[in-house]
């Protein structure tokens, strides 16, 4: 890569009228830079339009980064249809269930189905035939997997679209700071905590204000009960047992549940960032000994250049692994047709043809 002090292209395409690399300043360690035939953002030849209409293999497939899971209002849609269809199938069997009831068949349904998706499972409804306990067991399963598929979507919309919000109002003066956008991404995770952490304060307490206000609880009942159903334990001995109660369960068993799985999520989240960041630090700052000179030299020439001390370090870091180095090094000896150690235009046009 270097003869002479003088810094080579890594991709040559040997035109001569390309400007020579410049030699950098003595004492000063030399640093990885575009090469000059690498595509330009800028360029504007034939061949750049061209290569722009066409799908550039640099972009992945849209699934890959993605991933198979359906999008966030299609999830919306399909709790929705679970909670249409659980209703109108509750309904039905309401004379094969037993426990306490309200004034309305359908609200007792849909509560029956709620308490149901999220496994809270009080038991003041419970269902007494062969029919309705096999009708149960179907909708508790269809119910997990929806309800886990909707949080992990709900987890990426909802705290996303806040964590924006909560930023803003925190560095409310400094918004244009770029020192301050890179705190905000370097805090992400905790801002994401701090946001799951004032909806599940707000979630309690309008939990709590129902239960004391229209269940007629005691706020030691009204906090215990809001306890044991956000956590899904759902005792059965305190519930929303009124016609108002269970309407706003439905909705409020929902929205809670979510919150509490977010909130404990980015708990978990964060302590795993800060362990990866201590590791990141001891890594940086630990003293460099001969036996990872020795490790990080890929091709056994008994020097290491920038390239594999900096692979040496991400494999450290378990960003990347010896196996998928490997299997690097292995396509860039295909690549290399000359095997001259580097990569050329010409080599790419030898190895892959269109």
């Amino acid at each position: 890569m270097a003869k002479n002090g003088v810094q080579q292209h890594l991709l040559h395409d040997h035109d001569p009228s390309n400007v020579p690399a410049k030699i950098p300043p003595p004492g000063r360690a030399r640093r990885f830079r575009r090469c000059q035939t690498a595509p330009s953002h800028k360029g504007s030849t034939l061949q750049s339009r061209q290569d722009d209409s066409a799908a550039s293999p640099l972009v992945p497939p849209k699934g890959l980064l993605t991933g198979a899971r359906p999008r966030f209002w299609l999830i919306c849609i399909l709790l929705l249809a679970y909670l249409l269809a659980g209703t109108a199938a509750f309904y039905l069997v309401m004379d094969h269930m037993s426990g306490d009831r309200s004034a309305s068949r359908a609200l007792d349904a849909l509560y029956f189905c709620v308490v149901t998706m999220t496994t809270v499972g009080y038991g003041d409804l419970v269902p007494s035939s062969d029919a309705a306990k096999l009708l149960a067991c179907a909708f508790a399963f269809a119910g997990v997997a929806l309800v886990g598929t909707f949080l992990s979507k709900a987890a990426d919309y909802l705290v996303e679209k806040q964590e924006a919000l909560v930023f803003r109002t925190i560095h409310l003066h400094h918004a244009d700071d770029c020192k301050t956008l890179r705190d905000m991404e370097a805090n992400k995770v905790l801002y994401k905590l701090y946001t799951a952490a004032a909806l599940l304060t707000i979630t309690l307490a309008s939990g709590m204000a129902f239960l004391v206000k229209v269940e007629g609880m005691r706020p030691v009942d009204a906090f215990y009960c809001v306890c044991v159903t956000v956590t899904t334990l759902g005792y059965g001995d305190r519930s929303f047992s009124s016609a108002a109660g269970r309407a706003f369960a439905a909705a409020w068993i929902t929205v809670s549940t979510l919150v509490v799985a977010l909130f404990f999520l980015y708990a978990a989240e964060l302590g795993a960032e800060r362990r990866q960041k201590a590791l990141a630090q001891w890594v940086l700052t630990r003293r460099t000994t001969s036996m990872d000179l020795e490790a990080a030299d890929l091709n056994g020439d008994h020097r290491v250049s920038a390239a594999e001390f900096a692979l040496y370090k991400l494999k450290e870091l378990g960003k990347i692994s010896k196996e998928e180095i490997s299997e690097f090094l292995e396509e860039f000896d295909i690549l290399d047709v000359d095997q001259s150690g580097t990569l050329s235009c010409h080599d790419l046009a030898v190895a892959q043809p269109s």
